[in-house]
């Protein structure tokens, strides 16, 4: 790999030596030196990118030496200056159920790039890519010693086709890596292993040239490296591609919000207690598309793996990033990690010498402020909905309490009702009770746990996953010293929760295991299900068949309780409506209770042999067990034992077999993997954007609706379309997978694009589910109606509210809304990612203005909208939109083109980045 700079940078270029190495470097000192302006207060987060331009300046790479000088500007105009600028990272991360379809259209961008007359070669990835396969894996066994293995059996029983395609790709394409599947989350893997801080590589003139490391991700959690200072974000699948092919991500200069922490935690609180009180105070100030740094005294009393988690729920406050200036903790955890000494020593000096380092006297100049005193954060945690929502964990079983009454009319749940069983021979059946004041809905559940009742509250699932809080050690030991305390009582899960324990790395289960906590753990039900996302992302697998139906047929308020990042309606489980964020610790707690009425803080949480009274203070662990296990266990030898052999992968891995061809030869039968449709029959020229003209209306939609709402990425079932695809493909439906799996298939994802069971279209009156109203004014799918109406050659929009498509970097969010045949999205307010997805594949996005909304507007989706002026729209032009109500009334109203930047013109008059890629590559042919 070699990287190319800029021509004429003998200005900013100098050299470093580091011991017996010299590398040549892009001074920002030298910069100001030279007289491009004042760079000394600007937040080292903000210091990476101007670097970034710097290296790039005046080599045909759309750098200016205005570029530069804007970032001196921001630092005078108060942390504010929307320049438009180019920002290319050193390298791109991607995980499978995004990776898939991003290989997939690379695949058949180089279909595309033959028949435009170029060659297939072009199509190949120009900075570093690595492929980690973590989403995969589904939690069908639990419980037991048998359960990592019959997991990862069935992992590739289903996914082989997958695989072998992935396979295919990585001796395709050049700079493309791929983990192999068990060895652990994509965050963690980068974080542990792949980041550098530093990053090391030659010029076009075959010297060593140090920059910082930079990197995006086709996952929104990828900022967790920032915690590292390793500058990345997550982006769409979309964007992704076009950076590993040399395009420049477009992006504005970012305010930059400093976050001052101060104090230090007190004892029984864990970082994830922190970063829930973070996410809380940063999603109320508003830091959508703002850069976050955090900076503070407190710093020194917080560990790396504390600053990962906080960095990690950046897509959950809102932020582009959460960056962590360079200090000595990053020093010590790059050590700790088995990073080279070498390497370690760069990054310090580096760091020092180019103003990156977070010393005394770091004083930077932000946008805005705000603070938080560590030493006030208490025990929490967030939900039923979403990660903002914190409760105070004191309060926890009330504030269930109250979002129960809110969902039942006021009626609230309880765990006091004894069970009641009644039947002959010795075999009970469940006798039916009927509802009275303080009960809504019970249910009567026999299984070969035994029989016992659920209601309202009874938690169902309990997971410590993700890479949030599984990469942390001081949480993970915390949750093993809770199980071994619990087990010494003769504690133990009840038996309605499905626990799990899926870690973010082998290392994980390095240290439980020299630390003998994975006994502890086992014993009360945390057994090893598999390295990956698991429940996190929606692959908790199903229940027992008796619970589910005792769910569903008794409408409970089933729980989950998960050390996850994201608690969206319909993510967790289609069984469970009410999904609460905890730390690892506290997912333990909750399975020995299974009950959020429970308030775990201060109620009796169990009897202990003897029939005393156990409560949560008897099991917790003190920070001095926590530290001293962690001191112990958690090794640099182990780091390096664990990733000596990272891309080789067990002997299920290498036996995949694969194609060695230039092109994919895209199998027919393949419910998997298929050609998706965005190049074919294109030509080499771009045309102009299209105006929309009497567009008839999808879906009208709330606020907050995720990605997850618009792509949901777990199970479904038979009735959906999706389902009745693959039923007619002979797919049975065991091997259904799920959304996610079949990422790389547009047929199943067209028919899953807003099919999540919990999404309600405005449109039809008190619906869940992807349901809409057809051509014909009669309710039908939201897929098939939008088949009838690309029937009739009907362009589509959709009207939505506050923060549309909040959550997960998911490009199929936006390739499905695209293939269904929308052309623009109306809406209060976009999150980040998903607005420039869906710039990616050529929709518009606009945003009502001057306090329109849809429910000013009374929209009701029966109206025809027409807007005018696209063929020669500006970047963020304000535009008017023509609303055609039922009755013939016409309205006009403002909206403002969210097209923000002047390249994403001319993405949306190609069809799309890729299509703009495709045409630009074949012109040099």
């Amino acid at each position: 790999m070699t990287v190319t700079v800029g021509k004429d940078t003998a200005k900013t270029r100098k050299t470093l030596t580091v011991g017996d190495q010299s590398v040549a470097y892009y001074s920002i000192p030298a910069a100001q030196a030279a007289g491009l302006g004042d760079f000394s207060k600007l937040p080292a987060a903000l210091k990476v990118v101007l670097e970034n331009l710097l290296r790039f300046e005046d080599g045909g790479f759309s750098v200016s030496v205005d570029d530069i000088k804007a970032f001196s500007d921001w630092a005078t105009m108060g942390g504010k200056n929307p320049r438009e600028i180019a920002y290319r990272p050193a390298r791109v991360l991607m995980q499978d159920f995004t990776g898939v379809p991003a290989v997939v259209d690379l695949a058949a961008m180089r279909d595309g790039i033959k028949a435009l007359g170029g060659d297939a070669q072009q199509i190949n990835p120009l900075n570093p890519v690595d492929l980690v396969i973590d989403h995969s894996v589904m939690i069908d066994e639990f419980g037991n010693p048998r359960a990592f293995q019959m997991n990862v059996d069935r992992e590739y029983e289903r996914n082989m086709e997958r695989y072998q395609f992935l396979k295919w790709g990585q001796k395709a394409f050049q700079n493309f890596r791929v983990v192999p599947p068990g060895t652990g989350i994509c965050h963690q893997v980068n974080l542990e292993y792949l980041a550098q801080t530093v990053w090391t590589d030659t010029d076009q003139n075959g010297e060593l040239v140090a920059y910082p490391d930079t990197l995006v991700g086709t996952d929104s959690h990828t900022t967790m490296v920032n915690g590292l200072a390793v500058l990345g974000w997550g982006v769409g699948g979309i964007e992704a591609e076009a950076a590993m092919l040399g395009q420049p991500v477009s992006m504005l200069i970012p305010e930059v919000v400093g976050f001052e922490l101060t104090g230090a935690m007190t004892e029984g609180t864990t970082g994830t207690d922190l970063v829930l009180k973070v996410v809380e105070m940063l999603r109320k100030l508003g830091v959508v598309g703002k850069f976050v740094e955090f900076y503070g005294a407190g710093l020194d009393n917080l560990p790396l793996a504390d600053r990962a988690t906080i960095a990690n729920m950046a897509p959950e406050y809102g932020a582009t990033c959460g960056f962590f200036p360079i200090d000595n903790e990053t020093l010590r955890y790059l050590r700790n990690t088995g990073r080279d000494e070498d390497r370690i020593a760069l990054v310090e000096a580096y760091a020092k010498e180019n103003g990156f380092w977070r010393g005394a006297d770091y004083a930077p100049v932000y946008t805005e402020t705000l603070s938080l005193d560590m030493g006030t954060v208490v025990p929490a945690i967030s939900g039923p909905k979403r990660p903002q929502d914190h409760i105070n964990l004191d309060v926890a079983g009330k504030a269930f309490g109250d979002y129960v009454k809110g969902v039942r009319g006021g009626v609230t749940a309880t765990a006091k009702e004894e069970v009641r069983w009644e039947g002959e021979g010795g075999q009970p059946e469940p006798v039916n009770i009927p509802c009275d004041e303080g009960h809504h809905s019970r249910g009567y559940v026999k299984t070969a746990d035994g029989s016992y009742q659920l209601h309202d509250g009874s938690i169902v699932i309990a997971s410590i996953t993700s890479c949030t809080n599984t990469s942390n050690p001081y949480v993970m030991i915390g949750a093993g010293l809770v199980a071994r305390k619990a087990r010494a009582l003769g504690l133990n899960r009840k038996p309605w929760v499905k626990t799990s324990l899926a870690p973010g790395s082998q290392v994980v289960s390095e240290y439980l295991e020299a630390a003998g906590l994975q006994e502890d753990l086992d014993a009360i039900g945390f057994n090893l299900v598999g390295y990956g996302c698991t429940t996190c992302i929606g692959n908790s697998g199903p229940l027992d068949p008796a619970i589910s139906k005792a769910i569903s047929d008794y409408d409970l308020i089933a729980t989950s309780v998960l050390s996850g990042n994201r608690n969206f309606e319909g993510r967790i489980s289609p069984d469970v409506r009410a999904n609460y964020l905890a730390s690892p610790p506290l997912v333990v707690a909750y399975a020995l209770v299974g009950d959020m009425n429970i308030n775990i803080a201060t109620d009796v949480i169990g009897q202990d042999q003897n029939g005393n009274d156990v409560y949560l203070r008897d099991i917790w662990p003190t920070s001095a067990e926590i530290n001293a296990l962690v001191e112990r266990t958690v090794t640099r030898e182990a780091f390096i034992k664990k990733y000596a052999d990272v891309f080789k992968g067990d002997e299920k891995w290498q036996a995949v077999e694969t194609t060695d061809s230039e092109t994919y030869d895209w199998p027919a039968s393949s419910t998997y993997v298929q050609n998706p449709p965005y190049f074919r029959g294109m030509s080499k020229d771009a045309g102009t954007i299209q105006n929309v003209h009497d567009a008839k209306v999808l879906a009208v939609l709330g606020d907050m609706v995720t990605t997850d709402h618009i792509s949901p990425a777990g199970s479904f079932k038979d009735t959906t379309p999706a389902g009745q695809y693959l039923i007619a493909r002979q797919v049975p439906v065991r091997e259904f997978n799920s959304y996610g799996s079949r990422r790389g298939n547009h047929e199943v994802m067209m028919r899953g694009t807003f099919a999540n069971i919990r999404i309600k279209n405005e449109m039809l009156d008190g619906v869940e589910g992807g349901y809409t109203t057809g051509p014909d004014g009669a309710q039908t799918s939201i897929f098939d109606a939008a088949m009838a109406h690309q029937e009739n050659g009907t362009p589509l929009v959709i009207f939505a509210g506050e923060q549309y498509g909040a959550g997960s970097s998911r490009d199929w969010a936006a390739k499905g809304t695209a293939l269904l045949g929308v052309k623009a999205v109306i809406a209060e307010s976009f999150e980040r990612i998903h607005r420039s997805n869906l710039v990616g594949m050529g929709v518009v996005p606009f945003e009502f203005t001057g306090g329109d909304t849809r429910k000013t507007l009374g929209l009701t989706g029966d109206e025809t909208v027409t807007i005018l002026g696209l063929d020669a729209v500006k970047p963020l032009q304000d535009m008017t939109a023509q609303i055609t109500m039922a009755d013939g009334m016409v309205k006009n109203i403002t909206v403002k083109c969210r097209i923000d930047t002047a390249v994403e013109i001319e993405y949306i008059e190609n069809g799309g980045v890729l299509h703009y890629v495709l045409r630009n590559l074949a012109k040099v042919a």
